[in-house]
């Protein structure tokens, strides 16, 4: 299709564009030629720019014209799935942090198992029974008829001698551990008894008369009263000093009738005997914490 020719002020005769040919015989462009304003525009010099504006118009009129809201449509669904789709692979970028922190985890788990591997805790040992009066006495009769060999000696010396409490002793009282091999054993004896029955720590343990005596006295644990297992202590003037001690023995029974039934070491030429002795040659008693 030609160009229509366009009469300019000067008499002129112009041809337009192709585009703008086809621009202006659009309807909108057709009705906007019939307006006043373009009918003085066509007779001034401001063709040029009226024949813009009017391109402006029509281009605009045109993509409005050829715009629906269908249109629209799949361009917002486009641009939500480009939106949705450059969001996804944030979502994938996130999960495999989400992942290492899940197993960075356990590795505070391991403190746990310490406590499994500490040694369990030994149940308390309960206190060890205290013996019972009948049970020292019986160790102390069992011994009677052992005597000193020719030198002197016998087990209970020797077992004396061997103790942490004749190396107390010793200091004490001045001397050697040697001496105690053929020295006066009745106390010796009496030490032994509370050994083997596992309560020398209440029967007391000496190589001395007068000081076990004391030691008694010390734990508030003498008295006059003959009874069975305790500890009878002797002077053979019938002194109630204690510093008058001079042997020592164990009571089995008060025999009621002013003697008291006792079992002894260093006695009858140094013997273990059951002995009975009448209460005027005792000094006192000590009495150990026997059981019952």
């Amino acid at each position: 299709m030609e160009a229509e020719e366009i009469t300019s002020m000067n008499g002129k005769h112009t041809k337009l564009h192709p585009v703008l040919e086809s621009l202006r015989k659009t309807p909108v462009a057709q009705a906007i030629r019939t307006t006043p304003v373009f009918q003085s525009v066509r007779t001034t010099s401001a063709l040029v720019a009226g024949a813009a504006l009017v391109g402006t118009i029509a281009a605009t009129t045109a993509h409005a014209s050829t715009t629906t809201p269908q249109d629209l449509k799949p361009q917002a669904a486009v641009a939500g799935a480009a939106h949705a789709e450059g969001a996804l692979p944030e979502t994938r970028q996130e999960a495999p942090q989400h992942a290492a922190a899940q197993q960075q985890a356990p590795q505070a788990a391991p403190a746990a198992p310490q406590a499994a591997n500490e040694a369990p805790k030994a149940p308390a040992q309960p206190a060890p029974r205290k013996p019972t009066a009948a049970q020292a006495i019986k160790i102390a009769t069992s011994q009677a008829g052992i005597s000193e060999d020719g030198a002197g000696k016998t087990k209970f010396q020797q077992w004396y001698m061997g103790t942490e409490r004749a190396r107390q002793t010793i200091a004490r009282d001045g001397g050697s551990l040697g001496l105690y091999a053929d020295a006066e054993w009745c106390d010796m004896f009496v030490s032994w008894v509370g050994h083997q029955v596992g309560f020398a720590g209440s029967v007391g343990s000496d190589a001395w008369t007068v000081a076990h005596a004391k030691w008694f006295q010390q734990q508030k644990r003498w008295g006059t009263a003959a009874k069975p297992g305790a500890i009878v202590f002797f002077a053979w003037n019938g002194s109630k000093s204690i510093d008058a001690i001079q042997h020592v023995g164990m009571v089995i029974k008060d025999n009621g009738n002013g003697t008291v039934k006792t079992v002894e070491g260093n006695t009858d030429g140094g013997k273990v005997e059951v002995k009975t002795r009448p209460s005027s040659t005792i000094v006192g008693y000590g009495y150990p914490q026997y059981s019952g």
